[in-house]
């Protein structure tokens, strides 16, 4: 937080722990840094460019949590809805409400407007294609909205070649895994989906798929099992896992008139099972 102190000066409110540092089961092994910055108003139009700096700055430490340092931040203004810019979607707004932990100047959580169900299920739906399959497809605003990967890191070949999946490590497994059963968990409750909560959730629930490999990410998260066991287990459970996902998405945007998300999300169900 010093970094950031130092870059915006008196302009910087409030900065918050985000995520798992601030709800409860941090991974040193594989959980990002998630901080959240409340600005003075208005928001200027080096602000993005400032808080880059100092993330870019912090991520050239020594350490490997730095290299995972995610930054939201907004004003007063923007937090409440009522001006454009920064960098705070729904999701983590949410989690700013619910579980942000301050770690300097005051808190401001009273200003910022709470998430309606129908955003937290768009903004997470709107991610996932972005992040987790069908990006090319996405409008670029999307697509910059995702943080999306080169091609080469494409999510969809990771989820149906599994053994090239364990290859890239425990981290980006038990995202793999677990994001979906993240999202399913806040369209559903539209509470924050934390990796523990959510899972939860997701075995107690009847019928569900891919419970074994759901409960075997959660567990992985602290203690990576071997190459050949996840593969063999993502390769049983991961494709059902995300049809699940799919379907139950699919549903739930049209029902709120999101056809063409909807559609899209169609489009990514084909490709997996293609």
């Amino acid at each position: 937080m010093a970094a950031y102190r130092a870059a915006l000066g008196s302009r910087l409110i409030a900065g918050y722990a985000l995520g798992s540092l601030a709800h409860g089961g941090f991974s040193p092994l594989v959980s990002d840094v998630d901080l959240g910055l409340i600005l003075e108003d208005p928001v200027r139009a080096n602000d993005r460019m400032t808080i880059r700096r100092a993330a870019r700055s912090v991520r050239a430490g020594a350490s490997a949590l730095d290299e995972r340092l995610s930054v939201f931040w907004g004003s007063p203004a923007t937090l409440r809805g009522e001006r454009r810019g920064g960098r705070f979607p729904p999701l983590d707004r949410l989690d700013l409400l619910d579980y942000g932990r301050l770690l300097t100047g005051t808190d401001m959580r009273s200003v910022v407007a709470r998430p309606s169900p129908t955003e937290l299920l768009v903004a997470g739906a709107e991610f996932a294609l972005g992040y987790l399959g069908g990006a090319t497809r996405l409008p670029d605003r999307l697509k910059r909205r995702a943080r999306l990967r080169p091609p080469d890191d494409d999510v969809l070949t990771e989820i149906r070649t599994p053994a090239r999946l364990v290859s890239r490590g425990p981290r980006r497994v038990t995202k793999i895994v677990l994001f979906p059963v993240r999202f399913l968990f806040t369209a559903e409750t539209g509470q924050v989906g934390t990796n523990t909560l959510a899972a939860r959730h997701y075995l107690a629930t009847p019928d569900a798929p891919a419970t074994a490999l759901v409960a075997a990410a959660l567990a992985w998260r602290v203690d990576p099992p071997a190459d050949d066991e996840a593969a063999a287990l993502l390769g049983r459970e991961l494709i059902p896992l995300y049809v699940h996902y799919v379907d139950d998405h699919i549903a739930r945007l049209r029902a709120v008139d999101h056809h063409r998300l909807a559609d899209r999300f169609q489009r990514w169900r084909a490709c997996l099972l293609a």
